[in-house]
C-alpha cells in the first residue's frame, strides 16, 4: 500500500494515525488481534490510533515487519519525533541566544554549548535514525551555531555542571576525545564560564540519565530544558522551576571545585593525547 496524494499534506502523527489504520484494517484485524500479533497491548496500539501517543521505534519496528512496509512505519516514527524536536528546540535555542545566564547539567556527554564539531558530529551519527542520516551535517552546525553566544558583548555567563561519565566515555577516535577536552579546558579560562565535574565518588544525585539546561533572560524570566532519551520537556511554571532550581544546586555541590574539574579535565587529556 502507498501513500495516497493527501497524506502529504498530513504531519508525521496524523500519517501514522492513518497508515496504522489502514493497514490494520486491510489485513482484517482488531486492535486487539494486531496487538496480540506482535506483542504490544491493545490499549497502546489504541492510543497510537487515536494520536494520543507517538509510538516507539520499537513498535515502529514492529508494525514494519507484520505488514511488510519496508520500513514505513519506522520512517514516520523518525519524522514525527523530529517535528516534536524541531518545535521545543527551536523556541528554546532562540531564548538561549539572549540568555543572560545559562546554567547547565549533563549526565554523559560534553554539554552541546561545549562541543567541537568531530564530536558532535560522531554523537549524531551514532544516535541519529537512518532515516534522518542525510541531516547530520546540518545539525551539527546548528549546534556550533549556538556557540555564537560566547562572543556577544557581554556575554553570558555560563556555568556547566557534567558527571565524570561525559569524561570517561571514549569516541572512537581518540583524537576526537582529546580535542574535545582541549576545547573544554579552553572555555574554562573564560571568565564568564565555570566547569564542575560530579566525580564518580559522589552517591546518586537528582539528574542522573537526563540533561538540564537552565535560562536566565536579562529580564529575569526563567525556562528550562529537561531532556532524556528522544525527548525534552520545556518547564516555565514558577513551582517546577524552582524545584529544578534546587536539585541543581544539589549536584553544583556535590562536584568538585572548578579548579579541581580542569585539574581532572586534563588528566582525562593527557590519557587520550
Amino acid at each position: 500500500m502507498e501513500l495516497h496524494d493527501d497524506d502529504y499534506k498530513m504531519t508525521p502523527n496524523a500519517l501514522i494515525e492513518r497508515q496504522l489504520r489502514r493497514y490494520r484494517e486491510t489485513a482484517n484485524l482488531s486492535q486487539r488481534g494486531l496487538a496480540e500479533a506482535i506483542g504490544y497491548p491493545a490499549s497502546y496500539i489504541s492510543r497510537v490510533e487515536r494520536g494520543e501517543q507517538l509510538p516507539s521505534q520499537a513498535l515502529g519496528q514492529a508494525l514494519d515487519d507484520h505488514f511488510h512496509t519496508g520500513g514505513l512505519f519506522v520512517d514516520l516514527v523518525c519524522m514525527a519525533q523530529e517535528t516534536l524536536v524541531a518545535t521545543y528546540s527551536q523556541a528554546f535555542i532562540a531564548q538561549e541566544s539572549r540568555a543572560a545566564r545559562i546554567e547547565v547539567f549533563a549526565s554523559s556527554l560534553v554539554p552541546g554549548l561545549f562541543q567541537t564539531p568531530a564530536y558532535a558530529r560522531e554523537l549524531m551519527v551514532t544516535g541519529l535514525p537512518a532515516a534522518l542520516m542525510t541531516e547530520v551535517e546540518h545539525r551539527v552546525q546548528i549546534r556550533m551555531d549556538r556557540q555564537k553566544l560566547f562572543e556577544r558583548e557581554p556575554p553570558p555567563h555560563v556555568w556547566a555542571v557534567m558527571d565524570e561519565a561525559a569524561l570517561k566515555r571514549p569516541t572512537a577516535d581518540r583524537t576526537t576525545m582529546a580535542d574535545q577536552l582541549r576545547q573544554l579546558i579552553r572555555r574554562t579560562e573564560e571568565a564568564h564560564t565555570q566547569v564542575q565535574v560530579v566525580p564518580f565518588g559522589q552517591a546518586f544525585h537528582p539528574f542522573l540519565g537526563g540533561s538540564l539546561t537552565l535560562l536566565t533572560m536579562p529580564e529575569g524570566r526563567k525556562t528550562c530544558l529537561v531532556e532524556s532519551f528522544a525527548a525534552g520537556t520545556l518547564i516555565d511554571t514558577p513551582r517546577d522551576l524552582i524545584d529544578l532550581e534546587q536539585r541543581f544546586d544539589v549536584v553544583r555541590s556535590q562536584a568538585l571545585s572548578p579548579t579541581d574539574s580542569v585539574q581532572l579535565v586534563r588528566s582525562y587529556l593527557e590519557a587520550y593525547a
